[in-house]
């Protein structure tokens, strides 16, 4: 029973320990390739709806939905697109 509980200690230390460490670690420091800065078509919805961005990027079609500003939304991509 004890070594179970120094156990379960150790291992929400290490938790603990591995999380921290994300935190501290700095932002766009992954390699980048070409920046698509091409027009995106904006499909406006009244309110209570949300709105759609879309864009062709690399012969695929990507759907941006969002609400307002809200922090949230969902993206879509349509593979080889024929109106790519």
């Amino acid at each position: 029973m004890k070594t179970r509980i120094i156990g379960a200690v150790l291992l929400g230390a290490a938790l603990l320990i591995g999380g921290c460490a994300k935190v501290s670690e700095p932002y766009n420091d992954a390699d980048r390739g070409k920046t698509n800065n091409d027009k995106a078509d904006i499909v406006t919805f009244p309110d209570g709806f949300s709105n759609v961005a879309t864009k062709c990027d690399h012969g695929n079609r990507v759907y941006v939905i969002y609400k307002g500003d809200s922090a949230y939304g969902s993206v879509a991509v349509v593979p080889n697109a024929e109106d790519c």
